[in-house]
């Protein structure tokens, strides 16, 4: 069985479903743009399932001066350009739109956001010291320790729990072949997998 990859933003890919794209599985960051999908009935029948996990977190770049160790310092004069993902298409956006609110500081930094495309675009921009700071999934952050530092994981509570859901897409060419896929990023090997490879085991997000 062979597998071809399209990644992006959940919300680009989403779109793209609903525009008619040749797709078997769609796996999103966030249960947004599954739910656009489910609502439309573009799944198959009980084909939905949660498979991992993340957290998000404060990125900076790694030899920056400036002095951060939570949300709240943001604030902070030295501060000017904070990127995140579009939160209208980026499921890691508006995990940090939900925090930055929670916090009471979308209004105060709005003017100093800037909106990515995706979360691994947030993550260029702060190892390439374009911005001061970025909220990022730690999965992404770990990826190039080299060149961005972590601050500071989010608090638990600040945002939705992060919940990756996947999904068979109705009329996939090979329903029963993704179904098995399915079953294998559900099964203890996958699970060990991704663990590895920082994401948050199911029973650590619930």
């Amino acid at each position: 069985m062979k597998f071809v990859f399209n990644f992006g933003a959940s919300g680009d890919l989403a779109r793209q479903i609903e525009a008619g794209a040749p797709v078997d599985i769609f796996a999103s960051a966030g249960q947004k743009d599954m739910n656009d999908i489910d609502r439309k009935g573009l799944l198959a029948a009980n084909s939905r399932k949660d498979f991992t996990g993340n957290t998000m977190v404060l990125v900076k770049p790694v030899h920056s001066t400036i002095k951060l160790s939570s949300l709240k310092d943001l604030q902070a004069g030295g501060v000017k350009r904070i990127a995140i993902g579009n939160p209208k298409t980026v499921p890691a956006g508006r995990y940090a739109e939900e925090a930055l609110k929670q916090f009471n500081l979308w209004d105060v930094l709005k003017d100093k956001l800037i909106f990515a495309e995706n979360a691994r675009q947030v993550l260029d921009y702060v190892a390439r010291e374009e911005v001061d700071a970025g909220l990022v999934y730690s999965t992404d952050a770990t990826v190039r320790i080299k060149e961005v530092k972590i601050v500071v994981k989010l608090p638990d509570g600040s945002h939705q729990p992060i919940l990756y859901p996947i999904a068979v897409l109705k009329g996939a060419q090979d329903e029963k072949g993704a179904r098995r896929f399915v079953a294998f990023v559900l099964s203890a090997e996958a699970q060990r997998i991704l663990k590895q490879h920082g994401f948050t085991p199911l029973s650590q997000v619930r």
